[in-house]
């Protein structure tokens, strides 16, 4: 919506810059697009009921470009605006003046017939008639179309598009000669009526669009552009001049459904005000006669078939420092509502019933009101603090639960989370699901989001890819998310992906590419940590590779298994679809969750412990074995001869060459030993040390060297 200061400056006093009420009005909520300097354009007499008041030069005049929100449709105009402008700085407001059209008739008059055939889609239609002389429209009024961004067209139509923007209701008029019947018919479309409209195009209506039509032929789409059979031209002598009400949704089901956005249809489509007919049209009347294009006929219709009572809201005055977090002065909110136009009913020093505008669709509980008035207030004079709890937080929910458990565990394993589209291919959701199993989008915005994923695996190869092409070997992913299914319905799945090598480069050896037991052991690891008790078995899927696939079933208290999820290599024809290449081995595992949430009653995933506050003392330990003795064996051993306080055993040397007798190993163990309550003594060590060195003589045959 862009307003030309100056012009703005004829409705209410503006006591400040155009910069300063651009930057005031942001700090009330409205959006500023830009500020653009314009000289002196616009500044023009303005005529009121009482006489002619001079506009002074405005030196420091403006457009300003706002981005008004969908919920606001009153301020698509200087009137709205205004409303604004005078609540913030507390400002005369005026009214622009507005013709006295005379009597009202129904339904017709002398020149014109009205009839509503569809009551629900157009429940009020005004109108009146006008002797005109068509031209070129007073450069002041046709510059200020143009900074508010409308091309000038001619003093007939520019007089309907001023009002338009003055008050923010759309108006048209017909060349009242070209109307069979002198009549206006409100009523559906049938279904491939033609109509040229003024944008020249020739379209096809269908039977749920709304138009004006005369007793011949559809003249105008309702509510979104006139036609051009009865647009007013050079020769047009008589006009006849709407002002209606049109249904939001019918304006902007016809407006989707042709391509076609107007002025118009932006402001119907987001709720005109019902009770704005009868003022735009006097309005348009006024402008007419002021700038000498016509004269308007005596008497005008108002064809009306709804009564609209005003909206009753209760506003309980505590409730606005409640909400606020701090005091408004009672003073304050009355002249901040009162301001914005609402009225206020009964009332005590407790509660208000205040009567909501007609043109105010947005308010509807006492929130709003408050929201009006922490607006007007001030939102920097509110002070930023949290409210008291009064209650327990509620636990977390089941889901949220494993969730975070289950992200904790994956990144644990080394894998990064990426997020995907819930929305995917259909050829891409058959590859890793049956297409009976596939839950179609009724609308979709393309074909690319024409299904739900049924697997989580689509979009994490993809990322795969993604990564592998910008130059990563090594890509471990996962994510965490739902997967939808026709006959199972939704299931959270995690998904894991990995690409490359098992592990960091290390001087010491050459790397090694992960493989199925990699990532099998990802998976029963993060099942294990998550209390599940798993199984394995070999299985097949469509999109894995054949003997490279392990099904996980997990054990149900009732002895019967569930299925945890599958881990294998993905179809090398697959990952080459995708841009990975030919040598690379992609391995893949889904899990279902849901197992997790159904199986498990406790989740105690305790990933720190405390830092010790008593020193440890490490003693290193070699000894020669057989070679063909397993490591494991060994530190079992130690294990089990060994005292609580061994808190780690690790080997950190294996020894087989010079000075090694053939067939034996030299292994070289670090042994930590560490109590939480207290320092230990060399004597205790030394005793678990000839203890442990004894116990692997005995059953290993181990010497120490």
């Amino acid at each position: 919506m862009k307003v030309l200061v100056s012009w703005l400056r004829e409705l209410v006093d503006v006591p400040v810059s155009a910069a300063q009420l651009a930057r005031d009005l942001h700090m009330t909520g409205f959006e500023v697009a830009s500020v653009e300097p314009t000289g002196t354009l616009g500044t023009v007499p303005r005529t009121q009921a009482g006489g002619t008041v001079p506009n002074p030069d405005d030196d420091d005049d403006a457009v300003i470009d706002f981005e008004i929100t969908a919920n606001r449709p009153d301020c698509l105009s200087l009137t709205g605006l205004a409303r604004e402008v005078a609540t913030r700085y507390d400002s005369a407001r005026r009214v622009p003046a507005h013709a006295d059209l005379g009597p009202v008739s129904p339904d017709s008059m002398e020149a014109l017939r009205v009839t509503i055939e569809d009551a629900a889609r157009c429940p009020r239609y005004c109108a009146a008639v006008a002797d005109v002389r068509v031209g070129p429209s007073p450069p002041w009024l046709a510059e200020r179309l143009t900074a508010a961004g409308i091309r000038s067209i001619n003093n007939i139509v520019d007089v309907t598009n001023y009002a338009l923007l003055e008050l923010g209701h759309p108006m048209h008029a017909f060349d009242l000669e070209r109307l069979a019947g002198r009549h206006l018919r409100v009523r559906l479309a049938r279904k491939g009526e033609a109509l040229k409209t003024l944008d020249g195009q020739q379209r096809t209506l269908d039977a749920e669009m709304l138009v004006i039509a005369d007793d011949a032929r559809a003249q105008a789409l309702a509510g979104v552009m006139g036609g051009a059979d009865s647009e007013v031209s050079p020769a047009t002598r008589t006009i006849a001049i709407e002002s209606a009400w049109f249904l939001p949704i019918s304006v902007r089901r016809t407006s989707k459904a042709l391509g076609l956005s107007t002025e118009a249809s932006y402001r119907f489509e987001r709720g005109a005000d019902f009770a704005a007919p009868p003022e735009g049209l006097a309005r348009a009347c006024a402008l007419l006669e002021q700038i000498g294009a016509g004269t308007v006929r005596p008497g005008w219709i108002d064809a009306s078939h709804d009564v609209r009572t005003p909206r009753l809201v209760r506003l309980e005055l505590a409730r606005v420092a409640q909400v606020l977090g701090a005091p408004v002065p009672i003073s304050e909110i009355r002249r901040i509502l009162t301001g914005l136009g609402f009225l206020i009913g009964e009332h005590d020093d407790a509660r208000w019933v205040v009567s909501v505008p007609s043109w105010r669709n947005d308010v509807a509980r006492d929130v709003d009101l408050i929201e009006e008035v922490a607006r007007h207030f001030g939102y920097d004079r509110l002070p930023t603090t949290f409210p008291a709890l009064t209650t327990v937080p509620a636990k977390p929910g089941r889901r949220l639960e494993v969730d975070r458990a289950v992200r904790r565990l994956a990144a644990a394993a080394g894998f990064n989370e990426c997020v995907t589209f819930s929305f995917i291919a259909e050829k891409a959701a058959q590859e890793f699901a049956p297409a009976t199993e596939l839950v179609p989008i009724a609308n979709p915005l393309s074909e690319t989001f024409a299904v739900l994923r049924p697997s989580l695996l689509p979009g994490l190869v993809d990322s795969l890819s993604h990564n592998r092409r910008h130059g990563r070997r090594d890509v471990r992913l996962f994510e965490l998310g739902t997967r939808f299914l026709a006959t199972a319905g939704e299931h959270r799945a995690l998904a894991l992906g990995w690409l490359g090598a098992s592990g960091p480069e290390h001087w010491s050896a050459p790397p090694r590419q992960a493989d199925l037991f990699d990532l099998k052991g990802v998976a029963e690891t993060i099942g294990a940590a998550l209390g599940l008790e798993l199984s394995a078995a070999a299985g097949t899927r469509a999109h894995l590779v054949p003997g490279r696939t392990v099904l996980l079933t997990a054990a149900a208290p009732d002895g019967a298994p569930r299925e945890f999820g599958v881990v294998g290599q993905l179809l090398p024809a697959l990952a080459t679809a995708r841009d990975i290449p030919v040598q690379d081995e992609v391995y893949v595992a889904e899990l279902d969750l849901d197992v997790v949430a159904d199986l498990v009653t406790l989740l105690d995933i305790r990933a720190t412990r405390p830092l010790p506050r008593f020193p440890s003392i490490v003693r290193d330990l070699s000894i020669l074995v057989a070679d063909t003795l397993p490591a494991s064996q060994l530190r079992g051993t130690i294990r089990s001869v060994a005292p609580p306080t061994l808190a780690r055993v690790a080997e950190f040397d294996r020894y087989q060459g010079k000075g090694i007798p053939d067939g034996q190993v030299s292994l070289s163990y670090r042994l930590t030993f560490l109590a939480p309550d207290r320092t230990l003594t060399d004597a205790e060590v030394d005793a678990a040390m000839s203890a442990i060195v004894g116990a692997l003589g005995s059953a290993h045959k181990a010497v120490r060297r």
